[in-house]
C-alpha cells in the first residue's frame, strides 16, 4: 500500500511539473507574440501629425547637384590615371558632351511639360471666358490655381490688360507670346476673346501630340545612336580579350594618345549631331 501510494503521489507531481512546464512555455509564447506584435504595430498617425504640427519642419539633406565642370574635372582626373594625358583629356571631352547631352533631354521634357501645363490654363481661362467672366477677372481667377510660371503670366496679363497697357510687352515667359499675341489681337480687333484663345489651345495641344508621337518615333533612331557611339568601346573591349592590348598602345604610345582623343572627339560630335537633329524633330 505505501509503495503504491508513494508512486501515485510521484504521478500527481509529475503531471504538476509537466504543467508547469507547460504554463511557461505558453507565457513565454505568448509574450513573444505580444512582442512582435509592438513591433510591427502601426505608428499613430494622429501623434505623428500633431508632433509635426509642433516641431519645425526639417530640411531634408540632398547632395548638391553635379555640374559639367565637376564631370569635366573628375572624367580627366579619371582618365589620367587609367590612361595617361590623352585619356584626360578624352574623357572630360566625354563626360563634358555627355552631360550636355543629358541636359538637352532634360530641357525638351521640361519643355513639353511646360506647354502641356499651358494648354490646362488656357483651357481654364477658355471655360472661364465662355461662363460669361470679365477677362480680367478669368484671368486672375485662373492664375490662383495655374503653375508658378502660368500664374505670374497671367497675373501680368491681367494687371495690362487692367491698366490699358500692352499685353505683349507686360508677358516675359516665352511660353505665353502666343497667348498675349492673341490677347492683343482680339482687343484691337474687337474678336470674340474666348474664341481665339480656344484657338490657342487646339494649336498647342495639336503640338504636345505630335511632339510626343515624333518623340516615340525617334526612339529607334536615337538608341542606334547610343549603340554606335559604344561599339569602339566594345572593340576595345574585344581586342583586349584576344591579347591584342589595345588599352598599353592607347595609354603608353604617342600615335595611341593621338588617336585616342581623336576617335573620342569623333564620337562625340556624332553623339551631339544626332541628338540636334532628333531634338529639332520633337521639339513642339
Amino acid at each position: 500500500m505505501a509503495a503504491s501510494r508513494t508512486a501515485t503521489r510521484e504521478g500527481r507531481l509529475g503531471r504538476i511539473a509537466h504543467r508547469k512546464r507547460s504554463d511557461a512555455a505558453m507565457d513565454a509564447v505568448t509574450a513573444l507574440t505580444l512582442a512582435a506584435a509592438l513591433l510591427i504595430w502601426p505608428a499613430a498617425t494622429a501623434s505623428k501629425r500633431l508632433t509635426a504640427l509642433k516641431s519645425p519642419p526639417r530640411r531634408a539633406f540632398r547632395l548638391p547637384r553635379p555640374s559639367m565642370a565637376l564631370l569635366a574635372v573628375v572624367g580627366g582626373l579619371g582618365g589620367w590615371v587609367l590612361l595617361g594625358p590623352g585619356g584626360a583629356i578624352a574623357c572630360a571631352v566625354g563626360g563634358t558632351v555627355g552631360w550636355r547631352y543629358w541636359q538637352a533631354r532634360q530641357r525638351l521634357r521640361q519643355r513639353v511639360t511646360a506647354v502641356e501645363e499651358l494648354v490646362e490654363t488656357l483651357r481654364s481661362l477658355v471655360s472661364e471666358l465662355k461662363a460669361g467672366a470679365h477677362p480680367v477677372a478669368a484671368a486672375e481667377s485662373v492664375a490662383a490655381d495655374a503653375p508658378p510660371s502660368g500664374a505670374e503670366a497671367m497675373r501680368a496679363i491681367a494687371a495690362a490688360a487692367r491698366m490699358g497697357g500692352d499685353v505683349q510687352q507686360a508677358v516675359h515667359e516665352p511660353l505665353f507670346a502666343d497667348v498675349a499675341h492673341a490677347w492683343a489681337l482680339a482687343q484691337r480687333h474687337g474678336l470674340p476673346l474666348a474664341d481665339v484663345l480656344a484657338a490657342v489651345v487646339r494649336d498647342l495641344d495639336q503640338r504636345v501630340r505630335f511632339a510626343k508621337q515624333t518623340h516615340a518615333r525617334m526612339a529607334g533612331p536615337r538608341t542606334s545612336a547610343v549603340v554606335l557611339a559604344c561599339l569602339p568601346l566594345a572593340g576595345i573591349g574585344l581586342g583586349q580579350l584576344l591579347g591584342a592590348q589595345p588599352l598599353r598602345m592607347l595609354s603608353s604610345t604617342l600615335a595611341g594618345q593621338v588617336l585616342l582623343v581623336v576617335g573620342v572627339a569623333l564620337i562625340c560630335a556624332g553623339v551631339l549631331w544626332s541628338g540636334r537633329l532628333t531634338r529639332q524633330v520633337v521639339l513642339p
